[in-house]
């Protein structure tokens, strides 16, 4: 039997490491939320000093996008404020882990366009909410719940264990039932049929099937189970993102739900709905670009290594 070194690290480190989290989660759970978005702040700009790979990461993805239109000054202010959204956002729903009552947490996030979510809803068909990894994500994912929609997420599991188990119970004390991603396929269909939400994020490269699509004007490997649900349960995809104030609090914005394209050409089919997604999302970046997860390696994988790749399987199994 083979040992992970690496596996039992991020356990041990994992289990030295959660004390200190509840008890800054306990913590945040009584300070004024100004404070913990103060104290947000100045761990954003450490994380982004301190950090540098990931910090180069999200510097070529903003070069190799946005390099013809905002200099180097331009794109590092970009990146820093980017790491201090991700840090405030998470702080802010630590902040909140507890709250279910609904008045109170509304009063931190404005809804605009719930009419979208709720004529898709009453048809009964399911509804696929399309949401990017913008802002506070995790408060996107909660917020359909929240609003009284019974909803499900589908999530890839975390390889810190004990944050999972943490995560997911915050997600169900809102309302909120997890399905892990993998050999999930079913239960995401039973979750539509039964007229249900079903929370499904696409822009970020995985290990999921996916096919290569435009996103900002660069071929990304974009996760296609979106659209092959879609496909064959006949459920609404409605896109909606979470968003920052200008108060600092949040703006939950719901839009009309995109058509569905069904020729009969399945892969044809499959290639256009997931272009259709990812348009979209890239108008919802590129509103609000310097909430979105920049230093995610989006656009790693090409053409070239998945060809590389079933050559090498195709040889595998021949062999």
């Amino acid at each position: 039997m083979k040992i992970n070194i690496k596996n039992i690290r991020r356990n041990l480190l994992t289990l030295l490491l959660f004390p200190f989290l509840y008890l800054l989660i306990l913590i945040f759970r009584i300070l004024p939320i100004k404070w913990i978005r103060r104290f947000a702040v100045f761990v954003g700009k450490r994380v982004y000093k301190m950090a540098n790979k990931t910090r180069n990461d999200a510097l070529h993805n903003l070069e190799m996008i946005y390099g013809g239109e905002k200099n180097k000054k331009q794109r590092e202010e970009m990146a820093q404020a980017d790491f201090i959204e991700q840090i405030k956002s998470f702080f802010d729903y630590l902040a909140y882990s507890r709250v279910t009552n609904k008045k109170k947490y509304f009063s931190l996030i404005e809804v605009v366009g719930e009419e979208h979510l709720k004529n898709a809803y009453e048809q009964g068909r399911g509804v696929i909410c399309l949401i990017p990894h913008s802002s506070s994500w995790e408060f996107a994912a909660i917020t359909p719940p929240m609003l009284g929609y019974k909803t499900s997420g589908a999530s890839q599991s975390l390889k810190m264990r004990l944050l999972q188990i943490l995560m997911r119970k915050f997600r169900e004390r809102r309302g909120m039932r997890n399905i892990t991603r993998v050999g999930s396929y079913e239960k995401l269909i039973d979750t539509l049929r039964q007229g249900e939400c079903l929370i499904l994020m696409i822009d970020q490269d995985t290990k999921v099937k996916s096919v290569f699509v435009d996103f900002m004007g660069k071929q990304a490997y974009t996760p296609l189970g979106a659209s092959r649900l879609a496909l064959e349960t006949d459920a609404l995809v409605v896109p909606m993102v979470m968003t920052r104030k200008e108060d600092d609090n949040y703006r939950f914005v719901i839009y009309p739900e995109l058509p569905l394209v069904k020729t009969g050409d399945l892969e044809a089919d499959l290639l256009e709905n997931t272009q259709r997604q990812t348009k979209i999302v890239e108008e919802m970046v590129r509103k609000y670009p310097a909430q979105w997860v920049w230093m995610h390696r989006r656009w790693h994988t090409t053409p070239k290594m998945v060809e590389e790749y079933r050559r090498k399987k195709k040889n595998e199994t021949t062999s």
